[in-house]
């Protein structure tokens, strides 16, 4: 097998550069650089152990775990990893069997009238409950009644974990100074001019409120030979000039979901998404340009504008990030 470049590699297991960059910080693989050659590739071996880490992520394995399973000599560290993950997902399946068993309960019902359905919804999780003695007292009932009640809490708690990540804002209008590279891992070399403007600017000292943004423009697939873009904007006061080549642009505000997430935990945009398509109170607001920009939706670099202040933006990277999907009230 010959060796590979990270443009390669990110095409060919659909792996965007900075996860593979993170995936390096971590220890979870390794590139090098050839003396004949400018690009950082990666051998038999790192890809080897991507196609391991995809893997393991497809099994929703943590990366930390993921870390121990590869790295550990020990093998029954990695025999208990699995063996917690094993019962994480017996007792997703116990709640989902619960939903699911009342909802069938529901629908054997006939019932076409919501309201009764939901009047009805007692005695319907009552008569799901098993019981060796026919005459039990109504005391008793209520007791197996609210066990039963308990049971769906639990249940629902733990397939509605998406929903308690998620919280509603607004952002207001802002002036931003914006930078927009097209080309190969366009994130590896977009976020420098902007870095060094928030250095040189003292930008933190005159707006400790600055906010970090970026976004793919365009998203990988629309372009060929796997070039793709990507834009970030940092927020400036309004009578604030910028050097090239960034340039000064409105924002107009909105509403958003928002979802926060640790670097690089970017496979939760499709949890985002689905709540945002499936909730019942609001529903996607996507740009009209869509993939063009990533349908108008944004990733807060959490504390950038300070680590950059600090000369260590790194940190702005492998920290915190907000998904953010626009989003307005249905209907509207």
């Amino acid at each position: 097998m010959n060796d590979m470049t990270v443009s390669e590699v990110s095409r060919d297991f659909g792996v965007s550069t900075r996860m593979l960059r993170y995936y390096e910080q971590e220890g979870l693989i390794s590139s090098k650089r050839r003396d004949d050659y400018a690009y950082r590739i990666y051998d038999e071996t790192a890809v080897r152990r991507l196609r391991q880490i995809l893997l393991l992520r497809k099994l929703r394995i943590p990366l930390k775990q993921i870390a121990v399973i590869l790295n550990s000599a020990d093998r029954s560290e990695t025999v208990s990893v699995l063996i917690d993950k094993i019962k994480e997902l017996d007792e997703e399946i116990s709640s989902l069997k619960i939903i699911r068993d009342i909802l069938s309960e529901i629908v054997s019902k006939g019932e076409t009238e919501i309201n009764k359905l939901l009047d009805e919804k007692l005695s319907v999780i009552v008569r799901t409950i098993p019981s060796s003695n026919n005459n039990l007292e109504e005391n008793t009932n209520m007791s197996e009644t609210d066990n039963k009640l308990e049971q769906l809490e639990k249940a629902n708690q733990t397939v509605d974990e998406i929903s308690s990540d998620i919280r509603i804002i607004r952002l207001p209008p802002f002036t931003v100074a914006s930078n927009h590279y097209i080309g190969r891992d366009p994130e590896e070399v977009v976020d420098k001019p902007v870095d060094k403007f928030i250095r040189d600017s003292g930008l933190y000292n005159i707006k400790p409120d600055a906010r970090y943004f970026g976004f793919n423009h365009p998203n990988p697939g629309i372009l060929e030979e796997g070039i793709h873009g990507y834009e970030v904007w940092v927020t400036i006061p309004d009578d604030m000039e910028v050097p090239e080549p960034l340039t000064k642009k409105k924002f107009p505000g909105g509403l958003y979901a928002v979802m926060t997430i640790r670097f690089p935990e970017f496979q939760r945009w499709a949890d985002l998404a689905r709540w945002a398509e499936n909730n019942g109170i609001y529903e996607p607001d996507y740009s009209p340009l869509g993939e063009e920009i990533m349908g108008g939706c944004l990733e807060e670099h959490l504390n950038w504008v300070y680590a950059s202040h600090l000369n260590w933006a790194e940190e702005g990277i492998t920290g915190q990030l907000d998904l953010m999907i626009p989003i307005k009230k249905r209907g509207k």
